[in-house]
């Protein structure tokens, strides 16, 4: 169990300088923290596939995209609206003690949930600001810091417009105290916890990791239930938005949306500080097994994606593609953009503080669908996610500058050809149990003629290596 490093958007950028990658101790590195690991150097170590040996075996199995960076440099909470709208301009700071419902913009925006703000208090955000439709904010309401709502759209408003099934699925999104239906009362979420690897507690539920609450026409304030299995991925009093349970129960019965959004709870997504490697490849293969076993499995693509770096180093960085001519400074007492945004292409739409893409981060794509022991070098981003699903189904392209329309794709892990029909189940440990055809069902579930798409998601990651002197799986034909 590691400290978890500086992960901020200025950070990230002069660790990077310029493309040099020989920053990161100094802007980056936090070695000193309680109960945990750390030492001189520690950002600039990393895990290989003796740690996590099940992200190496799916690799070697499945498809590996080496070129993937996050859509800007920041923490989780920028890289999770990356993903489902390729937007982190369009944010606004709210009151916390106006409620949920219907947040009242502060007079002064807090610079910690809005940066660059317009006249109207529109801005972008590089933080981790807690969403303003969620009783459970601001540890349920009991704090006192700005809250903040996204302007604009994001995937799921494209995906109802189509009439698409969809959902949320996270950790702890179920409430320890449930609403009771009074106005001004909120549901709560704290009490909820469980035990990492390190054999500390870890309450389950993040709200700034929830990126569909930012947005009023995607948002589950009360964090209410589905009424039914059924109502799973369809409209109804959740909103697409639901706990990791509702996503078991769905494929247990064979009714998952086309499009799920997997994220762990905090003990299980990775996150140095509270998670670790082995506590994030105990919740992806329970998943990945799960669904591999399912008769869903034949029509399925598990994209294995991050929301941020961590600030763990990384020798591998992209050319700036949006720049950013923020000068004030920041908590790094240096100029919040780096002078390698500061002189990159003219910022998109004109919005500040969006730079990048950011840090290099791990993707794999696991499905019938991938292509075998393929590495792709096809530049990607969190947002090349969501233009991946706006393709599938159609859904055209979110607009006012997303990310969505220059993000690298996907395709290239993908053979719909030829599909592969492998069926990878692992152990508990992340070696190989076995290796077999899809087995046939009899009964099966209406499909599209491409995969349904389920994303699992951790909230950082650390640099991983392949062990040494593992040679791939040899490959059987489909």
């Amino acid at each position: 169990m590691t400290c978890d490093q500086n992960h901020s958007y200025g950070p990230e950028q002069y660790a990077a300088d310029g493309g040099k990658a020989d920053k990161y101790v100094e802007n980056t590195e936090v070695n000193k923290c309680t109960g945990l690991f750390g030492e001189p150097g520690l950002v600039m170590d990393y895990y290989d596939g003796n740690t996590v040996t099940g992200m190496w075996n799916y690799a070697q199995q499945y498809a590996l995209n080496d070129r993937s960076f996050s859509s800007t440099f920041g923490p989780s909470t920028p890289g999770a609206l990356n993903l489902i709208s390729g937007q982190t301009h369009g944010v606004i700071s709210v009151d916390p003690a106006s409620g949920t419902e219907n947040p009242k913009q502060t007079t002064t925006p807090d610079p910690y949930a809005v940066l660059s703000p317009n006249a109207k208090g529109v801005g972008t955000v590089i933080n981790d600001p807690d969403p303003a439709f969620d009783d459970c904010s601001d540890k349920d309401h009991t704090a006192t810091s700005a809250l903040a709502v996204m302007q604009g759209r994001n995937i799921g408003d494209l995906l109802n417009s189509k009439n698409v099934s969809w959902g949320w699925f996270q950790g702890g999104f179920r409430p320890s105290t449930a609403w009771d239906g009074k106005n001004g009362d909120y549901a709560k979420c704290a009490g909820t916890t469980h035990t990492n690897v390190g054999g500390a507690a870890s309450e389950d539920y993040s709200p700034h990791h929830s990126p569909f609450e930012y947005y009023k026409s995607t948002s589950n304030p009360h964090h209410l239930a589905p009424k039914s299995v059924a109502e799973i991925g369809h409209d109804g009093r959740a909103n697409h938005n639901y706990d990791l349970t509702d996503f078991d129960a769905a494929l247990k019965a064979n009714s998952l949306p086309a499009v799920s959004f997997l994220k762990a709870a905090e003990y299980q997504d990775g996150h140095a500080g509270y998670s670790d490697p082995t506590d994030e490849q105990n919740f992806l293969i329970k998943e990945i097994n799960a669904l591999q076993k399912s008769p869903e499995w034949k029509s399925t693509a598990v994209v294995l994606a991050y929301d941020d770096s961590d600030g763990w180093y990384d020798h591998v960085t992209s050319k700036v593609l949006n720049g950013s001519k923020d000068s004030t400074v920041g908590s790094n007492s240096k100029a919040t953009d780096s002078p390698a945004c500061q002189s990159g292409p003219a910022a998109q739409g004109g919005y500040a503080d969006r730079c990048g893409p950011g840090t290099r981060q791990p993707l794999l794509v696991i499905s019938p669908y991938s292509k075998v022991n393929k590495i792709d070098h096809t530049p990607t981003e969190q947002a090349s996610i969501t233009q991946f699903i706006e393709d599938n189904w159609h859904t055209g392209r979110i607009g006012d500058a997303s990310f969505d329309q220059r993000a690298g794709t996907l395709g290239g892990m993908f053979d719909f050809r030829h599909p592969n029909d492998k069926q990878v189940l692992l152990n508990a440990n992340g070696s190989v149990k076995s290796v077999k055809r899809i087995p046939h069902y009899t009964q099966t579930s209406s499909t599209a003629a491409r995969p349904r798409t389920r994303r699992t998601s951790r909230t950082s990651r650390r640099r991983t290596s392949p062990p040494p002197a593992t040679p791939p799986r040899p490959c059987r034909s489909p």
